[in-house]
């Protein structure tokens, strides 16, 4: 998948994707592979944020206010786990004209 979306671009969960706590994070079944997936804490927000379309930039802010975390740490690991969950299918990027 190419993965070039801007800062308004809004990203959303994927709906195949069921959700369980697990330790401090949470385990996704992707019901379309039956393959899990294990994200921490943060990850966990993400998923929580993401549960309705979101826009990059609001993700990242809500990190940054919510954990102690260098901007641009923030946004590489963001932009990363982001990416990652596009990547297997488990979220899905709008482009910013969409609703």
């Amino acid at each position: 998948m190419d993965w070039n979306p801007t800062d308004h671009d809004r990203i959303s969960a994927s709906k195949d994707a069921v959700a369980c706590e697990f330790g401090n994070g949470l385990a996704l079944l992707d019901m379309r592979s039956n393959i899990y997936y294990s994200l921490n804490s943060v990850g966990a927000y993400i998923w929580e944020l993401i549960q309705e379309p979101r826009p990059i930039s609001e993700i990242r802010s809500a990190v940054l206010d919510r954990y102690n975390v260098d901007p641009e740490r923030c946004k590489a690991d963001v932009d990363g786990l982001l990416k990652g969950l596009a990547d297997a299918g488990l979220a899905r990027l709008h482009d910013e004209e969409l609703v």
